[in-house]
Formats: C-alpha cells, structure tokens, sequence
C-alpha cells in the first residue's frame, strides 16, 4: 500500500514512521514547510499512490483532497476545522468514486467513548435536574477550539436525544496531546466520564489502520465504519 502524507508535522512524521508496521510504504510528502516536499498534489510522482493521509491545515484540505481524489486516490482526513465544506468533498467522493475516511479523531478509545457518551446522553436526557456539560483540553499549538472531537461529543449526545443545552469549554497550554471529560451535574451529584490520551500514537495508528481498511473501498466513512461500530449503514 503506498501512502502520500499530505502535512508533515508532529502527525505526519508520526504516520510516516509507524507505516511499515500497517503495511504501508511513504510514497513522499505535500507540505511545502517541509524539506520534503515532493510537490502538489497533481504532481506527476504521485502516481500509483493508493491513500493519502491528511494532517495539514483547514484551509488547504478541500482543495488537496479534490485533486488526489479526482487521480483516484483514497483518503484519510484528521485535519479538522474545515467542516462548513464538507458538503462539497461528499460531492468529491461521489463524484470520483474513491473511499474517504474522516475522523476528528482516529483513536481506537474515543470512538468508543463517543458511543459511551452517547449512551449516557440517552440514560441522563429525561432526568430534567440534571445539566451537562463538557471540557477538552489541548497542546497550545492546536489551532481550532472547541476540538473537532467535542463538536463530534456533543453531536452524537444530542441526537441521542439530551434535550438540554451541553456547555462546551477549551484549553490550550502546554503539550497535552489530548483531554476531553462529558459531564452530568445534578442537585447533589457529579457524574463524569473521561478520555486522555498519553501520547500521539493512538491517533496515527488509527489513521493507519483506516488507511489500510479504505484501500479499494468507495465511499464516505468514519472511524465508526472502520470499527464495525456503525449504525443504519
């Protein structure tokens, strides 16, 4: 399976050292902030390219994923902050056939803690004394807040069906890699459920892993897909 990283920081490098354990060999680098850069994404080298994985920037992942997606290659997006166009990359997918994987997050553990907050949304939603709320907390070089995966938290809680607003709230110092806490807060009780990543490799082995899971798939997928967790699919 050979992959193209499209953005070469921490994530980047990080999938890119991991590969060869998932099966996978780096066909180069898009990121012109890198040394390695090989060149856009219509670059001729690209070629024979099976997934590209993006961790780059919001403002340049619609226009990268449209030209690798119209060569026919797949795609696995952990960029976030770019979801009002949306709409216009499932075009994209439809348009050319390929398979998109999109996660805000690609950690084994948060997809199942998703489903975890989700169930107890559903538990919590006609008990009216109790309020909700949720705090995540990242490196201080992430630049979108609140993170993609409490926007995704605090979705799949409402269309589980709490009916009461979730108060969202963000920090960013320091280099954690990654916190998030779903709360219940009632008269005279707490109830709290976290998830806290302890280093990056969660995430860039979830990539791999949806990487190799797309390869030859078409369509538009989450890691729920990836996990077998999905529903009404």
């Amino acid at each position: 399976m050979k992959l193209l990283l499209v953005g070469h920081g921490k994530m980047g490098q990080l999938v890119g050292t991991l590969a060869p354990q998932y099966g996978g060999e780096v066909a180069g680098v898009i990121d012109p902030m890198s040394p390695l850069h090989g060149g856009g994404p219509d670059a001729a080298q690209w070629d024979g390219v099976d997934v590209a994985i993006d961790f780059s920037t919001p403002d340049s992942v619609v226009t990268n994923a449209t030209v690798l997606a119209r060569r026919g290659i797949s795609l696995v997006i952990g960029t976030t902050g770019w979801g009002a166009h949306e709409p216009e990359l499932r075009a994209v997918a439809v348009d050319t056939g390929v398979g998109i994987v999109v996660a805000p997050n690609f950690s084994t553990g948060v997809v199942l803690f998703e489903a975890l907050a989700a169930h107890a949304a559903k538990l919590f939603a006609p008990q009216p004394d109790f309020a909700s709320f949720l705090h995540e907390a990242h490196h201080s070089a992430k630049k979108d807040a609140p993170s993609g995966t409490a926007l995704s938290l605090t979705r799949a809680m409402a269309q589980a069906g709490f009916p009461r607003p979730i108060d969202v709230s963000s920090t960013r110092a320091g280099f954690i890699p990654g916190t998030h806490t779903v709360g219940f807060d009632g008269p005279a009780e707490t109830i709290t459920l976290t998830h806290t990543a302890r280093d990056r490799t969660a995430f860039a082995r979830g990539a791999l892993t949806a990487a190799r899971w797309v390869h030859g798939k078409h369509g538009w997928f989450t890691m729920k897909d990836v996990l077998g967790i999905a529903e009404g699919r």
